[in-house]
């Protein structure tokens, strides 16, 4: 059994043919997709987190209304960039939202990607310190955030409370939700932050591009990166099974509409270039008949290494256009491939 969700970057813009012309038109689409996706049978609604674009960006506002509104499917993101956040405020959020969903929230998240703007983080007012990188200061507000997500007590109590503590001593942030803590993912984009996360006791998120560490295609370095994450958790003593996850970008040509905007798709392959100046390999996209695209599918080994498997699904063209595509990859590819 493989968990098949979908991973939303939540574009909206007034190109032709766009069914989401508005930040409002997105999010409650956003929303529609989620209920959508349950019922088609996908266990995962992702959602990705951009700052200074015209995507989605504030998370649990999103993930509580759409747990509201479903019963089964898992909530989550990938990735909030933790270079923007207050780990503190972070906390109280998804706490809520978890405790809002049932418990259902898979929260990815990582140093972040390249940004829309020069320093976003410190319009924001973070900076790193004298001797540090923001990614150092992403790592660290994660350490922090899953300290106090976890139950963890440093608040000195105030003597005349305006209300009777609950206990004495200090004080953690409210509300908590169990079991959260076992739920954060952690989006690596080499093997060493892998294993940092593997560590750090999160799950692995791996995206649909990867610092190019071997010249290997995308899935082959992505394999060995879970691999590496496996051995790196059984070597910090964790008690639990950890979760692993990949994104692709899949479509199953059912009709002319499906051909006409992924037919041309069919053929790509892996491409390498330079990001944020290091040297990355990004993913190809998967478009063919069901039957090819199985075939296609078993020579993956980075999605046959992971428990999760994330679609990245083009919003824009609307709710009812994805969630078919989506019942097309459960129902028609995922049961030969041994994942239904």
């Amino acid at each position: 059994m493989k968990r098949i969700g979908f991973l939303s970057f939540g574009h909206w813009s007034s190109a032709p043919g766009s069914q989401t012309r508005s930040a409002q038109d997105v999010l409650l689409q956003s929303i529609d997709l989620a209920v959508a996706a349950e019922e088609v049978g996908a266990d995962g609604a992702f959602f990705r987190v951009h700052h200074f674009a015209n995507q989605l960006a504030s998370p649990f506002p999103l993930l509580a209304a759409a747990a509201a509104k479903t019963s089964r499917i898992e909530l989550g993101t990938g990735v909030i960039d933790m270079r923007y956040e207050n780990p503190m405020y972070m906390a109280e959020e998804a706490a809520a939202a978890d405790l809002i969903s049932g418990g259902r929230l898979q929260l990815g998240v990582s140093r972040g990607s390249p940004e829309q703007v020069i320093d976003g983080f410190k319009t924001f007012g973070y900076d790193a310190p004298d001797g540090m990188t923001m990614a150092d200061v992403a790592r660290m507000n994660t350490e922090v955030f899953l300290q106090v997500i976890d139950g963890a007590r440093f608040a000195e109590p105030n003597p005349r409370p305006m209300f009777p503590n609950p206990h004495p001593g200090p004080l953690g942030i409210q509300p908590q939700s169990p079991g959260l803590r076992d739920r954060i993912w952690w989006g690596a984009g080499s093997d060493s932050t892998a294993v940092w996360a593997a560590q750090k006791g999160m799950n692995l998120m791996s995206s649909t591009l990867k610092e190019d560490e071997s010249g290997e295609p995308l899935h082959v370095q992505q394999r060995k990166q879970i691999e590496r994450f496996h051995e790196a958790w059984k070597e910090a003593g964790h008690t639990r099974e950890p979760r692993t996850s990949v994104s692709r970008s899949i479509f199953a040509l059912m009709t002319d509409t499906d051909r006409a905007y992924f037919g041309g798709a069919r053929d790509s392959d892996d491409t390498f270039g330079v990001i944020d100046d290091y040297r990355a390999v990004f993913g190809r996209t998967y478009a063919a008949e069901p039957d090819e695209l199985v075939e296609q599918l078993r020579g993956d080994e980075a999605i046959a290494a992971a428990d999760t498997l994330m679609l990245t699904v083009p919003n824009q063209l609307g709710v009812d256009y994805v969630a078919a595509q989506l019942e097309a990859i459960i129902t028609h590819v995922a049961p030969a491939l041994g994942w239904r």
